[in-house]
């Protein structure tokens, strides 16, 4: 699943009939304790989760144009793609993945390329790189000031 696709992935909330609580007005609401790493067992297990993904490929020489042109393609059949860096002979893709877990996210970001190639126009190039971290994680290296850099304009640029 991807953000923008409509699918509601609310956990409730404060509208509506269907997330109206049963306590009485003023009423204090008990707290409960989840062990780290622990669900709470109302909670599903199979909630989409916000993944950051960096995919690095590279290959052989391809005329700068043709890479741009094919990272451009490729960024307009799927919005999500947050920006790409490219030079004549490696690229580098980040987006956000919305998956239930690491392994879905992985495996998705794993067959972009290839299944990509043909209608993007893209060289054939190898993966040479993944990295999937969680939203929590990727906040937290931005915030410490180490980790990859943030995706910095969005869109197609030169290394």
């Amino acid at each position: 699943m991807r953000p923008g696709t409509g699918v509601a992935t609310s956990r409730g909330g404060a509208g509506g009939a269907a997330g109206a609580s049963s306590r009485a007005v003023g009423e204090e609401r008990a707290l409960t304790s989840v062990a780290a790493g622990a669900r709470y067992e109302g909670e599903p297990e199979d909630l989409p989760r916000l993944w950051h993904v960096t995919l690095s490929v590279s290959g052989e020489e391809a005329p700068l144009k043709e890479v741009r042109r094919a990272l451009e393609q490729l960024a307009h059949d799927h919005p999500f793609l947050l920006t790409s860096r490219y030079a004549n002979d490696h690229a580098e893709i980040r987006y956000w993945e919305e998956a239930r877990d690491l392994h879905d996210a992985a495996a998705v970001a794993l067959r972009l390329w290839g299944e990509h190639r043909q209608t993007a126009g893209l060289p054939p190039w190898e993966i040479v790189g993944l990295e999937v971290i969680d939203r929590q994680t990727y906040h937290h290296r931005i915030s410490k000031g180490y980790g990859p850099a943030p995706a910095t304009p969005v869109g197609v640029h030169p290394f």
